[in-house]
């Protein structure tokens, strides 16, 4: 059971990474609320798929990390999709 700091950690990470995605990935964003739902959505993947490949982030950069590869993931397929 995920506890209620951790869902709000995955928030407030997800909404920062989601913007960070938006600014490194022009043209496949979602403008800024669409892309840090992206990002939290990412943040979830994320904390989800992390400690079962293995990787484990313990500071807050890994976090912010992790959820940005997992917000740039999702805006490249969500971006793809919306273009075929």
């Amino acid at each position: 059971m995920l506890e209620p700091q951790s869902v709000l950690a995955w928030i407030i990470i997800g909404a920062i990474a989601g913007w960070l995605a938006g600014v490194l990935v022009k043209g496949y964003g979602f403008g800024l609320i669409g892309n840090i739902v992206i990002g939290i959505l990412g943040a979830g993947i994320a904390g989800i798929l992390a400690p079962s490949l293995g990787v484990y982030t313990q500071s807050f950069g890994g976090n912010i990390i992790a959820a940005l590869l997992g917000a740039l993931f999702l805006l490249l397929i969500v971006g793809l999709v919306r273009r075929a």
